[in-house]
């Protein structure tokens, strides 16, 4: 299938040659791990690029509930990883010809607001699709409503199915556009701050998944994206509203968004100092006594309770004389 017209056919195997029909060649090579499905001798192989490997079937303590099905990360993830890697060059190559360059052909853009506008493009219908994705499985799971689990029975060595394709999509995602590079030919100047983003993400979310912190990730990852995402967006209205006056509602809700979270931490930061107060107040009034007891005084010369007591232990009777 071709994802881009194609005016003069550059010779075979040349830079230009392999840009224009890098996609083409990415969905043969698909295609044929796909077809491995098809004959048992290939089967085991090709089974090991689709589906997501090392599961572990767990049994509760309780013996009505059904087994659960975990799992853990290997060295087989990296065929995984490397299939939808192939997936996401796909993708990216149907944005950008049935979407981006469309809008790119009514804007009229010059090269340079070209290049930002297909990368904020990108990036944007990326962010949207992992915060909804991330969101989801956040919910799903409780860890948004449950912060413990970030760090009770750690380390977390088993994931559920949704966790460990996030983590396997999110890698091949980022790792696909080391290539893209190349093919969307990204100008040089251009070139270091996006490598720099680039791996930066593979980094820490590949740390993420091979360290066992893939909830504590996807708990930063979500609202991150989220952000991003708004970033992309306000881009986008900048360069296709001359006018500017989308880009100035765009930073308008970035900033409403903003005065809102810090609203909401003073209130919080308020309310635990009130809370504070209130108990450091109790704790005086619990420890002052409202009446001291009065002490008893000492009686003189011995006498308690008006009877005389003699100091010593001698009989009050008269000793008698020893005899000479």
């Amino acid at each position: 299938m071709g994802f881009r017209k194609k005016n003069k056919s550059p010779p075979v195997l040349s830079h230009e040659f392999v840009i224009q029909n890098h996609a083409d060649m990415v969905s043969c090579l698909a295609m044929i791990i796909l077809l491995g499905l098809m004959f048992e001798v290939t089967a085991k192989f090709a089974i090991m690029f689709i589906t997501v490997q090392y599961n572990v079937t767990q049994v509760l303590a309780d013996e009505k509930s059904e087994p659960v099905n975990l799992y853990q990360y290997g060295p087989k993830d990296v065929a995984t990883v490397f299939f939808y890697l192939l997936i996401a060059v796909i993708l990216h190559a149907l944005i950008q010809e049935y979407i981006l360059d469309k809008m790119n052909r009514r804007l009229h853009l010059s090269k340079t607001k070209h290049s930002k506008f297909n990368e904020s493009g990108q990036l944007a219908a990326f962010y949207l699709f992992s915060f909804i994705w991330g969101c989801s499985i956040l919910t799903a799971e409780d860890f948004a409503t449950n912060p413990t689990f970030l760090w009770e029975g750690y380390p977390h060595t088993h994931m559920v199915f949704q966790v460990k394709f996030f983590y396997i999509c999110q890698i091949a995602y980022w790792l696909h556009a080391l290539p893209e590079l190349y093919f969307q030919k990204v100008r040089k100047e251009d070139i270091p701050r996006q490598l720099y983003y680039i791996c930066l993400y593979v980094v820490h979310i590949t740390g993420a998944y091979v360290l066992n912190l893939h909830r504590l990730g996807l708990v930063l990852l979500a609202p991150h994206y989220l952000v991003e995402l708004l970033f992309h967006a306000s881009r986008l209205f900048y360069f296709s509203d001359e006018n500017k006056q989308k880009g100035m509602t765009c930073l308008a809700a970035i900033c409403l968004t903003q005065a809102w979270m810090m609203w909401k931490f003073i209130n919080f930061q308020l309310k635990k100092w009130r809370e504070h107060s209130q108990n450091q107040a109790s704790k005086k009034k619990a420890v002052s006594p409202k009446s001291k007891p009065h002490k008893r005084e000492p009686t003189r010369g011995g006498a308690a309770n008006g009877v005389v007591k003699p100091e010593d232990k001698t009989s009050p009777r008269a000793r008698k004389a020893k005899a000479s």
